[in-house]
């Protein structure tokens, strides 16, 4: 069995957990908290940053498309019709520009900032960057929800998944980021009536099923966070 680095509350380490679980593929999980940089965890990526896959030989694989790739170069390219990528370039090209989309420029505009502000820093020693949460980064952060969730519904409107007729990366980097959001009730989904029905489809898939177990210590989700029918 292979081991994820991750933290529950990153997008980008969600999305690895939701590709290996499209597959069938069991992971072992070890929750890092990155900002404790511990000697092991920085041998492993000196970056300190998530997620990180030790993959067979414990030979560490870094960032959450670096491990995507690795993925279908190991196991989708078997997968005939359940492959997570497109069998054509351009349908590969843009299930990677979406990809980076929400794991990239989402995260870089919303979802990193409220997970920061609004789950680390209470948790966070003061010496590490904790403290009170910056009411001007959350709000420049829901700002900037509406856009991502108008382009999202957007997609969804106007495709049958993200990038095409079926289920790729794109649907669990936009998934992984979203249920993120979702978790801390940041969505008013009765805005966006396409991708709600979308991602209600991606969230009654087998591999959701583990992230809605997920729970953060003092912060409880969203009352309708593991509710398939909301």
């Amino acid at each position: 069995m292979l081991t994820l680095f991750h933290h529950p509350m990153f997008a980008t380490c969600r999305f690895v957990r939701l590709a290996f679980g499209e597959y069938g593929e069991e992971l072992a999980l070890i929750e890092e908290k990155p900002w404790m940089r511990r000697k092991e965890f920085l041998a492993l990526n000196p970056a300190g940053t998530l997620p990180i896959l030790l993959a067979e030989g414990d030979v560490p694989i870094v960032g959450a498309m670096v491990i995507g790739e690795y993925l279908d170069e190991t196991r989708g390219v078997l997968k005939r019709d359940k492959r997570l990528f497109a069998e054509d370039p351009m349908g590969r090209a843009e299930i990677r520009r979406l990809t980076d989309w929400y794991l990239s420029k989402a995260d870089s505009e919303v979802t990193r900032h409220l997970v920061r502000e609004r789950v680390l820093k209470p948790i966070m020693p003061e010496t590490a960057g904790g403290g009170s949460p910056d009411s001007a980064a959350i709000r420049a952060a829901r700002a900037n929800i509406r856009q991502h969730m108008k382009y999202t519904n957007w997609l969804a409107g106007t495709r049958h998944w993200l990038a095409g007729s079926k289920v790729t990366y794109a649907d669990l980097a936009a998934a992984a980021a979203l249920s993120v959001l979702d978790y801390l009730g940041e969505i008013d989904w009765r805005e966006h009536a396409a991708a709600r029905e979308w991602y209600a489809r991606v969230k009654s898939r087998p591999s959701f099923r583990p992230l809605l177990s997920d729970r953060v210590r003092g912060l409880s989700p969203v009352s309708h966070y593991a509710d398939l029918d909301f």
